[in-house]
């Protein structure tokens, strides 16, 4: 769906820029926002790579083993339905730890295996259980401890100080997965209270 929306976007200022005489502009829009996409992205690895190497130091050094026993408690509470020794919590914990160290691309593929697992748990695989659903918020709002792409971009454009904003997207993803685990139990109550009437 998002895909058509861009798309009519995308066509529709190509039409009326063809209506109005604007098509040169349009043009070089296009190709000056590829160029700046191009140039950022390659000021981007040396900062990415940098950061995804402190935190690949930190993982190798035990800090996402040292994370994840320190959330078990945190994933027990989230994850009732999710046996403590299972592998789908040992995989739920890694993608939580990721996510807090900011090591997105790492957090990603734990991700899909923790739905993997969970699914190997879920009675009813044409629909998504509980506990896949509250991954999906947690994972999703994460509190991230290091915003590491924040961080690289900042430094990108010269910002005098790029970690400036670790302290706000501290408290901005923390009230984010706040609210998204409390949506996730407010839904689940209500999708209880309507099958039990069912």
């Amino acid at each position: 769906m998002i895909d058509f929306i861009w798309l009519t976007l995308f066509l529709s200022g190509i039409v009326i820029a063809m209506f109005t005489g604007n098509m040169s502009h349009v043009a070089n829009a296009i190709l000056k926002g590829a160029e700046s996409g191009v140039q950022l992205s390659i000021g981007l690895i040396s900062a990415i790579a940098l950061w995804l190497g402190l935190m690949n130091i930190a993982q190798q050094a035990g800090a996402v083993g040292w994370l994840s026993a320190r959330l078990r408690p945190v994933a027990r509470f989230l994850f009732p339905s999710v046996p403590p020794e299972h592998p789908a919590m040992g995989a739920i914990l890694a993608n939580m730890s990721a996510n807090l160290l900011g090591i997105g691309n790492a957090a990603t593929p734990l991700g899909l295996q923790a739905m993997r697992e969970l699914q190997t748990l879920n009675p009813d695989k044409e629909t998504a259980s509980e506990a896949m659903c509250t991954l999906l918020a947690v994972n999703t709002a994460s509190i991230t401890l290091i915003p590491t792409t924040v961080i690289a971009m900042r430094m990108q454009y010269h910002s005098a100080h790029p970690t400036a904003v670790v302290g706000t997207t501290l408290v901005a993803s923390a009230i984010g997965t706040v609210a998204a685990i409390a949506l996730d139990r407010m839904y689940r109550t209500i999708d209880r209270r309507r099958r039990g009437k069912a």
